[in-house]
């Protein structure tokens, strides 16, 4: 029996890298993980959506929905979610060979 690794059954079931398929697939996989990550923190500090929503100035259910990936997040809901959990965030760009850095 042949074993296959994850690199090559992404590329023959999603896309190979650089295609729109592939691309989209890797967005959305960072998101869930983001998602995933402000969902723990929110957890570890016995917050629930309601009362971190408020105190990162977003509704409840911006906080579900970013939470559960089931819609794009603003930069500027994002920025205040991080804000509240007092979380250093930086953004960072490639454009064709030239990084910019948004600090």
């Amino acid at each position: 029996m042949k074993s296959y690794s994850l690199e090559e059954l992404t590329d023959e079931y999603v896309g190979k890298i650089g295609t729109e398929a592939r691309t989209q697939f890797e967005n959305e996989l960072r998101l869930d993980l983001l998602g995933f990550k402000i969902k723990q923190i929110r957890k570890e500090r016995n917050l629930t959506q309601a009362a971190f929503g408020l105190l990162a100035g977003v509704q409840k259910s911006q906080i579900s929905k970013l939470e559960s990936c089931t819609n794009s997040a603003t930069i500027d809901t994002i920025i205040k979610v991080f804000a509240a959990l007092k979380a250093e965030i930086n953004f960072n760009v490639k454009l064709e060979n030239q990084f910019l850095k948004l600090a």
